[in-house]
């Protein structure tokens, strides 16, 4: 699954990853057999970095005004 940036940018970070995560965990329960990993810091102040690893690790930092809603 390829990730566009701009959409990403313009859908804002924490959407786009939630999105990314339900397309993933469809895709696993339609081939039958998946392992997934999701993680989360702290980067950059109050910024969190979210960590999806299914096949291939995804990267979204995730800015303080969208994880405060």
């Amino acid at each position: 699954m390829n990730i566009d940036e701009t959409e990403a940018t313009a859908a804002g970070q924490l959407d786009h990853a939630l999105k990314l995560l339900v397309s993933v965990v469809k895709d696993g329960l339609e081939h039958g057999f998946f392992d997934y990993g999701v993680s989360g810091e702290i980067v950059n102040g109050r910024r969190r970095r979210l960590t999806i690893k299914a096949g291939k690790s995804h990267q979204f930092t995730i800015p303080e005004e969208e994880h405060k809603n």
